[in-house]
């Protein structure tokens, strides 16, 4: 196959091929664009619609076990066994979630790799179930666990590498098995991280290392194909563009982020 030059060295942009259902997907694909994609994601939304549903009905059974108890007490309790229900049954859900979505991007992991490519194409289809299943998680129950242990088992369990005593403040996490965070590494308070960026019309997926005891300062984004060396320490609000390595011990902050001490 023929290949293509990429300013990025560590990937390799090959013509994709043409045959079999998978050339179709990909032709179609770029000639429909709009109308691939949305068709592309009915499926994902009905393998979210599983997912919610096996985690919700541990909440169900509960919230009907507590009314079944009340259900010849007095006005009060039954409101409150309904209340009871449903409060509970809210938790019961969100650490079902956590448990479920990780069984099922057991699947997609291997399909989650880096690359380079064309935003439409089916090389990324693994990485995308990948982060709306992380994303099925954040913007239903992952600020509830932050920062505690469970959100630490939930990235663990989502291929995320996580040493000991890390501490995530923020559930703004895409991209999860391609985030290595080391030893004593903190994540501060809704600091970004993306194993991804956009660049020259292409979509470049590309892990994200945060080495020993490093600190990620209040609202900092680190982008896709950073390397933060152990120790160093990236001031609140600043974004480390793409592709940048902090050396170890420096301190960086501002936008784009620069080198500010050692």
């Amino acid at each position: 196959m023929a290949e293509k030059k990429s300013p990025h060295p560590e990937f390799t942009v090959k013509e994709e091929g043409q045959r079999g259902l998978s050339g179709l997907y990909e032709r179609l694909l770029r000639r429909h664009k709009e109308k691939v994609h949305a068709l592309t994601l009915i499926p994902i939304y009905f393998l979210a619609t599983l997912i919610v549903s096996i985690s919700i009905t541990p909440s169900i059974l509960l919230f009907q076990f507590l009314r079944s108890l009340a259900i010849h007490a007095s006005f009060l309790w039954q409101a409150f066994a309904v209340a009871l229900g449903i409060g509970g049954g809210f938790f019961v859900f969100g650490f079902s979630l956590i448990g479920v979505v990780p069984l099922v991007n057991l699947v997609v992991l291997p399909f989650v790799k880096p690359g380079r490519g064309q935003d439409y194409s089916n090389r990324f289809i693994g990485w995308y179930i990948h982060n709306a299943l992380t994303y099925l998680v954040r913007y239903t129950f992952l600020e509830f666990i932050t920062p505690t242990p469970f959100n630490l088992i939930y990235f663990r369990l989502m291929g995320m590498k996580v040493g000991r005593n890390v501490v995530i403040n923020s559930s703004n996490i895409s991209d999860p098995s391609l985030i290595t965070l080391e030893e004593g590494v903190t994540i501060g308070g809704s600091a970004v991280i993306l194993a991804h960026y956009g660049m020259g019309g292409y979509l470049i997926v590309s892990p994200v290392v945060i080495h020993k005891h490093a600190t990620i300062g209040l609202h900092a984004k680190v982008l896709g194909g950073v390397e933060i060396g152990e120790g160093a320490k990236v001031l609140p609000n600043s974004v480390v563009m793409p592709k940048t390595v902090i050396p170890p011990y420096e301190i960086w902050g501002g936008v784009p982020a620069v080198k500010v001490s050692d």
